[in-house]
């Protein structure tokens, strides 16, 4: 892998953060845009809103009301690797790279091409 070496069991840090709207640029769901739910840097991976819908079997484990067994075939969403996904600019409405700035000590996010601040 290029770039600088990672210091053993450090994971890096991702550019998308949970609440930013993102758009799939790979996969099934190319095209789509969603929210960020969930960042899960260790894996290199985010959870996008109404992308990546997979079907899960769960095992039927909680009695409901008057021992009704509940279980069955459920939807939700599955993570997407952190590369699949492009970053919309706020106010351009468009996809963009995301980079930061230092300032007073503090790392501010800002959109590449324009340099303004997320």
């Amino acid at each position: 892998m290029a770039g600088k070496p990672q210091a053993a069991g450090r994971t890096p840090g991702l550019k998308i953060k949970k609440g930013d709207t993102v758009l799939v640029t790979a996969g099934r769901d190319r095209g789509r845009e969603g929210k960020v739910l969930a960042t899960y840097p260790e894996r290199q991976r985010v959870l996008v809103q109404g992308v990546n819908i997979v079907r899960k079997n769960t095992k039927v484990n909680y009695q409901g009301r008057r021992g009704a067994k509940e279980g069955g075939i459920v939807t939700q969403e599955a993570p997407i690797h952190v590369s699949n996904v492009q970053l919309i600019d706020p106010d351009s409405k468009k996809p963009a790279r995301a980079g930061y700035r230092f300032e007073d000590g503090r790392k501010i996010r800002v959109s590449r091409p324009g340099g303004k601040d997320i």
